[in-house]
């Protein structure tokens, strides 16, 4: 992206400095990795990891985060900073300490964001053989009551969802909430020996062996799943709410409450999932395709409602934007990151709300042996859509993206005809595609295999592939796609939707365009297409209403 454009999406994410987030300029790296006491960058990241974790940003001026640029990165990559400073930070978490790069497309200025992950329990993070935090603007020696605050931290964690509600009863919960959990957890155990009994159990019974209640007591997972919505101040100061939000041309919003099991259903009608025609080259029939897979938005929201960390008092947010899904929870990824679950082998050890994720499995809600991720890239992958994206994830909080369009046209017909890939190769490719880093190494392999072309850090994937596909559907949605099927997606959007002023047009269509066209020239592609299919192919119109342009479909001769 271009320089303004990276300071304002820095600015979104981290917008003030405080104990969570620094911005410093560090313009020349040859002694500001481990130099000066107090000043360098293993300070600051002692300083963040000591309280509750944050974002170190480098290359930025600090007080207003103008991009200056990394001038001098003395020997340093983004992949071997990482082993500096584990070795110089003692008890820093190998595991979550990671850096992401950004370069300007049109300054060429280098930017790194440290992401540091909290102090793992009881273990202060060193630099210089001290422990560190930030008071004020300062970096100072860690004072004696934050470290004795994290030397007695409780060894022993207690699950939130599992406590018990003492005045909370069965008349707190709702009747069809109930009814649906009832046939959720047949469906789950219908090869079980009790099959048969299940519809006979009283409430209590029922309740108690879907480990929702506790020997018949109202547990926080009962009132988070199956509560009535009047029901939730039993859970305060906790923020049992799920938003839904529409940003774009048109902007929306939604709060939906407990019970769970129902609004999850609510929220994914909201979301517009459109269908998108397919045009195999060798048919003559198209077929449809929905912009999302509903298991995979069901499979996302689920997760968020099963690993919040209700604590924070935080609500679960869904953004739906023109081109992708984000689902935001509080908390930190709890065991591991996301990326070990991308390939399906790993199974977490840990949750921090086991009685919540438990309950969620016997109602078919989730799973709790590591496949959900695993399921949702694989959703993706059998779509030639991006894969589900974690990256912008923070050390409080948990950040999912999932793409309802492409991104590059050759990663999508690369998964069409080459369908045999590995997984890992096509996640490697996906990184790829998104312009994120990945190891040397991994180039490599995939230079050897021939998937991708260029220089590092300016890999792509490689055309010559994907030009050789002779079986690939098209999508509406597909960057360089013709005329015609350009056409056919306005009046489908228009038919959806409604009138539809042109910048939204303009919004949605940039990306279906080729990437060598500027967006200027996009600019006059979305114009003269929309005049062309008003003057003479006589199917839409444009009416001013309200000082707005909006584009209808032309109901005479049509």
């Amino acid at each position: 992206m271009i320089e303004k454009d990276l300071r304002e999406y820095l600015l979104h994410l981290y917008p003030i400095e405080n104990e969570s987030c620094e911005w410093k300029e560090f313009k020349n790296l040859t002694h500001a990795v481990s130099g000066d006491k107090g000043n360098d960058i293993i300070s600051y990241i002692s300083a963040l990891a000591n309280m509750e974790g944050g974002e170190l940003i480098i290359g930025v001026m600090d007080k207003t985060l103008a991009i200056v640029g990394i001038e001098n990165l003395h020997n340093y990559t983004p992949e071997n900073i990482r082993l500096r400073i584990l070795t110089k930070c003692p008890n820093l978490d190998s595991e979550e300490f990671r850096v992401d790069q950004s370069i300007t497309s049109d300054t060429a200025k280098r930017v790194w964001v440290f992401h540091v992950p909290r102090h793992k329990l009881r273990l202060p993070v060193y630099a210089h053989d001290k422990a560190w935090q930030r008071i004020d603007d300062n970096l100072v020696e860690l004072r004696p009551e934050r470290l004795a605050t994290i030397l007695a931290e409780p060894i022993e964690s207690v699950d939130w969802s599992a406590q018990v509600v003492p005045d909370a009863s069965l008349e707190d919960l709702d009747p069809a909430a109930l009814a649906l959990a009832r046939e959720k957890f047949r469906e789950k155990n219908q090869t079980s020996s009790f099959a048969n009994e299940i519809s006979s159990w009283d409430m209590r019974t029922f309740l108690d062996k879907a480990k929702i209640t506790i020997q018949g007591n109202i547990s926080r997972s009962a009132l988070i799943l199956l509560g009535k919505p009047e029901s939730v101040h039993f859970l305060s100061p906790a923020m049992t709410q799920i938003t839904w939000k529409l940003e774009g041309e048109e902007r929306a919003y939604e709060h939906f409450e407990p019970p769970f099991l129902l609004a999850t259903t609510s929220v994914l009608h909201r979301i517009r999932n459109i269908k998108y025609k397919i045009f195999p080259d060798n048919q003559l029939l198209a077929t449809e395709v929905n912009k999302y897979d509903t298991r995979v938005i069901l499979e996302a929201l689920h997760n968020c409602i099963a690993h919040q960390d209700y604590t924070l008092s935080s609500r679960i947010v869904v953004t739906e934007k023109v081109d992708r899904l984000i689902f935001e929870n509080a908390g930190s990824f709890f065991d591991g990151r996301p990326e070990d679950y991308f390939i399906g082998e790993r199974t977490p050890q840990r949750y921090r709300n086991h009685w919540l994720a438990q309950g969620m499995v016997n109602l078919n809600m989730i799973d709790t042996v590591g496949h959900g991720i695993h399921a949702m890239i694989m959703a993706q992958r059998q779509r030639y859509f991006p894969l589900p994206d974690y990256s912008k994830s923070e050390s409080r909080k948990v950040v999912l993206e999932i793409f309802g369009h492409v991104i590059d046209e050759n990663y999508t017909r690369l998964l069409l005809e080459r369908q045999d890939l590995p997984l890992s190769k096509v996640i490697l490719l996906d990184r790829i595609q998104k312009r994120q880093t990945i190891t040397d190494d991994a180039a490599n392999i995939l230079r050897k295999a021939g998937l991708i072309e260029g220089r590092k850090p300016g890999f792509f994937v490689s055309a010559k592939i994907a030009a050789a596909t002779n079986t690939r559907p098209i999508y509406t949605r597909n960057r360089g796609i013709e005329k015609a099927r350009l056409k056919e997606f306005v009046l489908q959007h228009i038919r959806e939707f409604g009138p539809t002023p042109r910048t939204q047009f303009e919004e949605l269509l940039f990306s279906m365009l080729p990437a060598v066209l500027s967006n200027e020239k996009k600019h006059h592609k979305v114009k003269n297409l929309l005049t062309e299919m008003r003057m003479k192919d006589n199917a839409i119109r444009c009416r001013t209403v309200g000082g707005v342009s909006l584009w209808e479909l032309e109901t005479r001769g049509v």
